[in-house]
C-alpha cells in the first residue's frame, strides 16, 4: 500500500496507545474496528516495518506436483516429439502408465505442466502421410449405410 496508509496505520495504534477510544479512532479515519484491532495486534515497537503489508502468498502448495513427475512428463513430452509420435496430455498419460509412474497426474495437469514450461507449440511443416489406407465400408449406392446388426443394408 501507500506511505499514505502505513502512516495512518501508525497514527491509529499510536492514538490507542495514548487512551483513545477504538470507537472514535475508527469514525475518524472511515474504517473498521476490525482493522484497528488488525494493526493493535501487529504492532511492535522493535520492528520498523511492522505497519507495512505482508504477503497473502500461501506459505507452502499442498498439491503441487512433485517435480520429479514434471521431469518425467518434460521427458516423455520431447521424446515422444522427437519420434514424431502423438504428443499430447492422453499420450503422455500412457507412456507414464505404462512406466508405472506414481502419482499419475490427469491430463489437465499433464497440459498444465507442459503450458508452464513452454512445450505447447505445434509440429511445423506439412502433414505427411503414413502411407496406411484407411479402412472402406462397401456400399453400392449413394447414401448406402451398412449396419452390424442382422448384416441387412439400410436406406
Amino acid at each position: 500500500m501507500s506511505k499514505d496508509s502505513k502512516r495512518t496505520r501508525k497514527l491509529a495504534v499510536k492514538r490507542v496507545l495514548k487512551g483513545e477510544s477504538p470507537s472514535v479512532i475508527c469514525a475518524s479515519l472511515g474504517r473498521s474496528r476490525y482493522w484497528l484491532y488488525k494493526w493493535i495486534k501487529r504492532f511492535d515497537p522493535d520492528n520498523p516495518i511492522w505497519s507495512h503489508d505482508r504477503s497473502r502468498r500461501p506459505i507452502n502448495r499442498p498439491h503441487r506436483i512433485p517435480l520429479e513427475i514434471e521431469q518425467i512428463v518434460k521427458m516423455i513430452r520431447l521424446n515422444l516429439y522427437n519420434s514424431d509420435l502423438f504428443c499430447g496430455a492422453q499420450a503422455i498419460r500412457w507412456e507414464m502408465e505404462d512406466m508405472g509412474v506414481v502419482p499419475l497426474p490427469s491430463e489437465r495437469t499433464i497440459n498444465r505442466i507442459l503450458a508452464r514450461n513452454d512445450l505447447t507449440h505445434r509440429r511445423t511443416g506439412r502433414y505427411e502421410p503414413k502411407g496406411i489406407p484407411y479402412p472402406v465400408l462397401p456400399s453400392g449406392r449413394p447414401s448406402q449405410i451398412t449396419t452390424t446388426r442382422g448384416g441387412g443394408l439400410l436406406y
